[in-house]
């Protein structure tokens, strides 16, 4: 099984991904994760990503093409895969078509999470985390008992630079421009369907099983 999820910046890609890799026993493949790691580390990739993800911009091409192809080659990654974040453009979408010619590999479904952009700003610029042990907050929907505090860790809770107000509809905006593109480009070739992403995470998740079950792209579903 190898799936593609589309959506904006905070519609859930990351949650229902995890989901759906944890059912059917397939690799979640991130590049924000990625690149997050990278940032963190403070390799030469993350200096160079992090300048662009604080400002709300795409990565350039061949820095994130290059990390999808070492990813996507690795002997975990060949019998299926939850891919999330890549790709965001066209190009980026005739790279991928290259790398998964090269594996002998094609894409079940591509799936993208619709959420209007109003939500969207109120899902990101809620979102805090753990400087500790990473755990995720939300100043809405799921705040820590504490103003600022983790619950499990005790540790300061803290808002990333790219899930500012300001960088979020810079986010937004490079989604639309670049990213939406992308439904014509997948759905020429009939792999494309569009779900409601507002909806509770249980809803999506399971309308999300039932798209991959029309499509009978896994036995175990």
């Amino acid at each position: 099984m190898f799936i593609l999820l589309m959506g904006p910046p905070g519609a859930g890609k990351g949650t229902q991904a995890d989901l759906l890799a944890e059912k059917c026993g397939v690799p979640h493949i991130s590049t924000g994760d990625m690149f997050r790691a990278a940032v963190k580390a403070g390799t030469e990739l993350g200096k160079e990503a992090k300048r662009y993800m604080d400002t709300g911009q795409l990565v350039p091409d061949a820095v994130t093409i290059g990390i999808i192809r070492e990813s996507l080659s690795k002997k975990e990654n060949q019998k299926g895969f939850i891919l999330d974040g890549f790709p965001r453009t066209k190009e980026q979408a005739a790279a991928l078509d290259g790398l998964l010619a090269e594996l002998s590999v094609k894409l079940d479904a591509v799936i993208d999470i619709h959420v209007p952009g109003t939500e969207l700003i109120n899902r990101i610029t809620g979102r805090r985390i753990c400087k500790a042990c990473g755990a995720n907050y939300h100043a809405l929907y799921n705040p820590p008992r504490a103003d600022g505090i983790c619950d499990k860790c005790g540790g300061v809770l803290y808002q990333r630079d790219d899930d500012r107000e300001t960088t979020v509809k810079k986010r937004i905006e490079v989604y639309n421009e670049q990213t939406k593109p992308l439904i014509e480009y997948y759905s020429r070739h009939g792999q494309y369907t569009e779900l409601d992403g507002t909806k509770g995470i249980k809803e999506v998740f399971a309308a999300i099983l039932a798209i991959l079950s029309s499509k009978k792209t896994h036995d175990n579903l």
